[in-house]
């Protein structure tokens, strides 16, 4: 009998915040790599494991319970990420498979490819969600997106056309209220970015080529998008 496990696929950053962040939800967390494992030092809580593309995936079915498994594919090379998608998809009819792409054209490709739900993500997000995945309520909101049969979103914003804001203060926007969103995340051009509710973030005025990282439904997030003058990077 296999275990409920978390499979992720691809020993990046996003991966191993993934992993990290996953462990008390699954009895066994395993971290793929194309590249080998030598340079990882196997963690308590979830280990590495090698793997290659033509794989036929007869071992993990053997050692997991696939129906009651969740995996992540998250490998830098898009075109790479596509194809396990792909493998994967045609070996596990029914897993669910969560799959990270560098844009929405690649985001359509690993739908098209099989995936379950995909996260359009940028170099610049990936960075940004792996700081905010160590804050907990960050943990739960991705977990609804993730894990919930839900239709949230998670994108990057760039403020295009910030007097939109009048002049107020982050700490004095009623994001949910006003736009029907969550603003989790906060970067200033040219700064780190910084959790919307920190000190930093609350009393800086928003300005031009401002990143906000947002959670909602399409819907509100076009609105969104047209409020600030600008698009989904």
């Amino acid at each position: 009998m296999g275990l409920r496990s978390a499979l992720i696929f691809g020993n990046n950053e996003y991966g191993l915040e993934i992993a990290r962040n996953v462990t008390n939800k699954y009895k066994s967390v395993t971290v793929f790599s194309l590249s080998g494992i030598e340079e990882y030092v196997e963690d308590n809580h979830y280990k590495f494991e090698e793997f290659d593309l033509s794989e036929n995936w007869d071992t993990l079915s053997s050692k997991y319970a696939m129906e009651e498994s969740i995996i992540f594919c998250s490998l830098s090379d898009e075109a790479k990420n596509i194809f396990l998608t792909i493998s994967l998809r045609s070996a596990f009819k029914d897993v669910s498979i969560i799959a990270l792409a560098k844009n929405n054209e690649d985001a359509n490709k690993l739908k098209m490819a099989g995936a379950s739900k995909v996260i359009p993500i940028v170099e610049t997000t990936a960075s940004i969600i792996t700081d905010m995945l160590k804050k907990p309520i960050i943990t739960d909101v991705l977990h609804k997106i993730l894990y919930d049969d839900s239709k949230l979103k998670l994108v990057q914003i760039e403020v295009k056309d910030a007097s939109c804001f009048g002049g107020k203060y982050p700490a004095e926007i009623e994001w949910s209220r006003d736009h029907g969103v969550l603003v989790i995340s906060m970067m200033h051009k040219g700064k780190s970015p910084e959790f919307i509710y920190s000190s930093k973030t609350k009393h800086n005025l928003v300005e031009n080529g401002d990143l906000f990282i947002v959670v909602g439904y399409e819907a509100d997030l076009e609105e969104f998008k047209k409020f600030l003058g600008g698009g989904v990077c």
